[in-house]
């Protein structure tokens, strides 16, 4: 996995090579959680926004240019 440096406030990039990714899965490539069921439990508690809006979808597909967010941290989603 390559290491990016970002600045403060930057979102950390997620490279995908698919078309798409589910928001859980998303997640979990980028080291955000430990484990799905993690994930599962954050987004279900709505403390995940994609793209800015509040999500409790845990399958939402993200994009090339879709960005998610919890805690604080943004993550934008690339192609690889």
């Amino acid at each position: 996995m390559k290491v990016v440096v970002k600045k403060k406030g930057e979102a950390i990039p997620v490279a995908i090579s698919t078309e798409f990714i589910k928001l859980q899965d998303a997640m979990k490539l980028a080291n955000a959680v430990g484990s799905g069921g993690e994930a599962k439990v954050l987004i279900l508690d709505e403390q995940v926004q994609v793209n800015g809006e509040k999500c409790t979808m845990r399958g939402k597909k993200l994009r090339p240019g879709d960005s998610f967010a919890f805690s604080g941290q943004e993550y934008r989603i690339i192609q690889a």
